[in-house]
């Protein structure tokens, strides 16, 4: 199955890789020549992958036409705010029964759309032939070669089989799912949650404050997602909890070390000069509180995340902050 790559980031990367590895031929399109040759003739991408293998499945091309004509996926990995811009110039390239694979993980901020939504508008794709990848998705260890599950949703069924079947490989194993809106909340989320978290831990703050936040965040989570027709069982599992672990735990999370750099007493500006990059849950924060805003959802995280991101909160005043809210009784009453 000839699949197409747009984005040479770490994620997209890692994704061509897989595929390539599941034994199909990948060609991912990059902004820049260098890349692209070094894809091609290397087989390395080391700008983000340092000197890992990407097999003799992975080819690049800067010409988008090269990768998408005929293409059976087209794989999206590109910043979830430039995802509609993206779309427009590549829209009458697309094949019309291709299907649509979205690795982003974030809420347009101009419309508070998730990613496939924005990837159905922006193209009039058939929204049934539109997949979205999530889980605990660090692309360093999978790419790596460390055993990892995933999910594949899809609202008609055959598509998610069809992008699962693209991409299971002896160390990738993805599950399938209906529920596109609880994945993809999932995935969007769970990066303000590791902003907070990050933030506990550039304060020195220990693992109890950590999976405090971490726990109410994924009630946070379930909550939103629930209003907005969302199933229960896809946050408890591994787009939701299992992304959530992920991103919260691990150094590796662009999310939780933009955070803890923010915890350390940085404002948003110098933690980018530092990390030379933003993370997505630095742009997503108020787009996801204004969807908590819409369906009446209290994201008492998001909501401080947001306030510490504008400035209008210090980042030492955060856990007071949550601490302070009126105490509640956990679970039903019984």
């Amino acid at each position: 199955m000839k699949t197409a790559v747009l984005g040479a980031g770490s994620w997209g990367t890692t994704f061509a890789k897989v595929v390539g590895d599941a034994g199909h031929p990948v060609t991912i399109v990059a902004r820049r020549d260098e890349v692209a040759r070094e894809i091609t003739e290397q087989g390395t991408n080391s700008g983000y992958l340092g000197d890992v293998r990407l097999g003799h499945n992975v080819t690049a091309t800067t010409v988008a036409a090269d990768a998408l004509t005929d293409a059976e996926a087209v794989v999206l990995a590109v910043p979830a705010q430039t995802l509609r811009d993206n779309l427009a110039d590549v829209k009458d390239l697309l094949p019309p029964d291709a299907v649509l694979v979205s690795l982003m993980k974030g809420i347009e901020r101009s419309t508070g759309k998730r990613m496939s939504e924005v990837i159905a508008e922006a193209t009039g794709h058939d929204p049934d032939r539109i997949a979205v990848v999530s889980g605990p998705n660090l692309a360093k260890e999978i790419a790596l070669e460390q055993p990892t599950a995933t999910v594949v949703a899809a609202t008609d069924v055959t598509t998610a089989e069809f992008v699962a079947e693209l991409s299971a490989t002896s160390y990738f194993r993805p599950y399938t799912n209906t529920d596109v809106v609880g994945v993809e909340l999932g995935g969007a989320v769970k990066n303000v949650i590791a902003l907070a978290v990050g933030m506990c831990d550039g304060q020195g703050l220990g693992d109890n404050s950590k999976a405090s936040i971490i726990t109410r965040g994924l009630t946070e989570t379930t909550r939103l997602a629930l209003a907005m027709g969302a199933e229960a069982h896809t946050l408890s599992g591994l787009a939701g909890l299992g992304d959530l672990v992920a991103t919260c735990a691990s150094p590796l999370s662009r999310n939780r070390s933009f955070g803890r750099l923010l915890g350390t007493g940085l404002t948003v500006d110098e933690a980018a000069e530092t990390t030379k990059q933003v993370a997505e849950g630095v742009k997503s924060a108020s787009a996801v509180l204004a969807l908590g805003e819409s369906y009446d959802v209290e994201l008492p995280i998001t909501q401080a995340v947001t306030a510490v991101i504008a400035g209008h909160l210090r980042v030492d005043e955060l856990g007071a902050l949550l601490l302070a809210r009126k105490r509640k009784h956990e679970g039903p009453v019984r």
